[in-house]
């Protein structure tokens, strides 16, 4: 019996309506008292604007989307998915998980549909589990899935994280085949670094017990992630057996233009070979990578038969690559 493998057959990304734009945003703040400036975000992050969900728009909502474009852009309907992950640190509930409510409004009944929490880093972790399971035959085709509203878990009084997210979904749709798609993985935690990057707050018999907003010390995360992320790309690039200049494109989490552009140096790629939407988009946490891909694929930058490599970052701390052909 020849070997299975996992290739991507298309991919969707949403984004609501509501776009705001650093200026916007600086408007806003001020009449809280916040002093921040266009120039000093787009200076230490390279963000313009992001995407905020409307007050009734839920993770779920976006993912299906974005999912319904992937399934278009695949040629396959709802009933053809046999498997089913969202990867998302923004639930609609505590359970069940998004992935069954996200299953349900796209007609799908059936088959095994759960989440994924590994915050940023969440989209590369969850497609890395469905490439596993699509090459052992547990499945033939899957959905995976990106999709946060990071808006709702904002300060919006801490000017340090509160202009650096936005909303978003991105979706790809994975097949089983005998031609190579998905060529290496490499997943890591290091649950040490938690508290550089956590929401520290959980329910309590229906009270919210500690403090359920985002809190992060950037300086530590920046210097974590460029090391860690060099680390993942070096290791699926060895599990291949190839090097830096067998890359096509770049899809880095969209989280701060500076981590991109050390990490490219690192793996000599010119940014030409970066594919960027953090400037509009914000960091759109476990629906960064998939809006990127999506979006360079549909702009005409990335063509089939290109090689690409994936990376994520995240809470926990996470991190991982998955190097692939398109």
């Amino acid at each position: 019996m020849s070997r299975r493998y996992s290739r991507i057959t298309g991919t969707g990304s949403y984004l609501p309506e509501r776009r705001v734009s650093n200026e916007e945003l600086v408007a806003e703040l001020a009449q809280r008292d916040i002093e921040t400036s266009d120039e000093w975000i787009a200076g230490r992050t390279g963000i313009r604007a992001r995407h905020i969900a409307a007050p009734d728009e839920l993770s779920s909502d976006m993912a299906v989307h974005a999912a319904r474009a992937a399934m278009q852009a695949a040629g396959c309907a709802a009933g053809d998915i046999d498997l089913l992950i969202v990867a998302t640190s923004t639930p609609d509930m505590v359970f069940p998980s998004t992935a069954t409510i996200v299953q349900r409004k796209l007609g799908i009944a059936g088959c095994p549909a759960f989440d994924v929490q590994a915050v940023c880093c969440g989209f590369i972790y969850a497609i890395s589990v469905a490439d596993a399971m699509l090459a052992a035959g547990s499945a033939q085709r899957a959905l995976v899935i990106g999709a946060e509203v990071f808006s709702r878990i904002l300060d919006w009084n801490d000017r340090s994280t509160c202009v650096l997210f936005g909303d978003g979904a991105g979706a790809v749709v994975l097949e089983a085949g005998e031609v190579p798609g998905i060529l290496a993985c490499d997943l890591h935690a290091d649950g040490r670094y938690t508290d550089i990057l956590c929401v520290p707050g959980h329910v309590n018999r229906g009270q919210v017990m500690g403090e359920p907003l985002l809190r992060m010390d950037g300086q530590a995360v920046f210097k974590l992630a460029v090391q860690v992320l060099d680390k993942a790309a070096r290791a699926v690039l060895d599990k291949a057996g190839l090097g830096d200049g067998d890359i096509d494109w770049l899809i880095p989490h969209q989280a701060n233009l500076r981590i991109m552009q050390s990490t490219a140096r690192r793996l000599h790629l010119p940014m030409e070979k970066v594919i960027i939407t953090v400037h509009e988009h914000g960091n759109t946490s476990a629906a960064s990578v998939p809006l990127a891909l999506d979006t360079g694929i549909r702009n005409g930058q990335i063509k089939p038969g290109q090689r690409l490599l994936l990376e994520g970052v995240g809470g926990g701390f996470t991190w991982g690559a998955v190097l692939l052909n398109l």
